[in-house]
Parts: structure tokens; C-alpha cells; sequence
């Protein structure tokens, strides 16, 4: 099993969502790996914790990786955090994402939990799968 795809993984996801008109219509450039310190934007997008598993052969080194990416709005409903996950979804479903070491074999939408938080924001957790090679 190999962990050294992860950060190639996370900044190709990120430059993907960066460049997406749709994401970027939504949420600018409020996209973060942890949250900045002082006032947040109305409505983010968090890249979150992610999960790997092993996924090495006779062939090679690789991995699937579970990766949490969290919309959250500060709106009293969830229209605005669907709206930013429907916009992800589109983004990085079968995206074709360029690492800067290995290869992305794929990429796709396992799952989403919509909920309250406990300080009253609005917040959606989508959890897409990527299976990677190191090269």
C-alpha cells in the first residue's frame, strides 16, 4: 500500500474545483482544507478527511482513497449547500484529473449526508472515491 498520492490527489481535486465555473459561481475562491481564522463566507467549501485503503497488485502500487469534501452555508435552509454539491458532483464525477505523480484511474460519487450543524449552519458531506497508481 502506498499513501504518497494523497497530496497530488487533494491539489488536483483542488485546481479541479478552482477552475470550475459552476463551483466558482458559487462559492469564489472559498475553498479550504481547513478553515481560514476570523470571518468565514456565507457559503464554502471545505476539503476534508479522507479514508485510503490498499489497492496494490503484482502490477503496482496503488490506492482507493475516500475523500470528504464539505459544502457549508450559514443559510437557514440547505438550498444554497446542495446547490455548491451539485455544482462538485458535476466537477468531479468521471473527472479526468491530472496528478502531479502516478495516475488517477478514476473518480467518483459514493455518498452525501445533508444535516444541521450544531452552530445552525447547513452543511453537505460528499464522500467521492478515486482509485490511484503510483507510476
Amino acid at each position: 500500500m502506498s499513501y504518497v498520492l494523497s497530496g497530488a490527489l487533494q491539489a488536483a481535486v483542488f485546481q479541479e474545483l478552482f477552475a470550475d465555473p459552476a463551483v466558482s459561481e458559487l462559492v469564489g475562491d472559498a475553498i479550504y482544507d481547513v478553515p481560514p481564522t476570523g470571518v468565514l463566507p456565507d457559503l464554502y467549501l471545505l476539503i476534508g478527511q479522507e479514508r485510503v485503503l490498499d489497492a496494490s497488485d503484482c502490477t503496482g502500487s496503488g490506492a482507493w482513497h475516500d475523500l470528504t469534501l464539505t459544502a457549508v452555508s450559514t443559510s437557514s435552509g440547505f438550498l444554497a449547500a446542495k446547490q455548491v454539491s451539485e455544482a462538485v458532483s458535476d466537477a468531479l464525477n468521471n473527472a479526468e484529473l491530472a496528478l502531479s505523480r502516478g495516475r488517477l484511474v478514476g473518480i467518483r460519487f459514493r455518498k452525501a449526508t445533508a444535516s444541521r450543524a450544531k452552530d445552525g449552519h447547513r452543511r453537505v458531506d460528499m464522500t467521492f472515491r478515486a482509485r490511484v497508481e503510483d507510476s
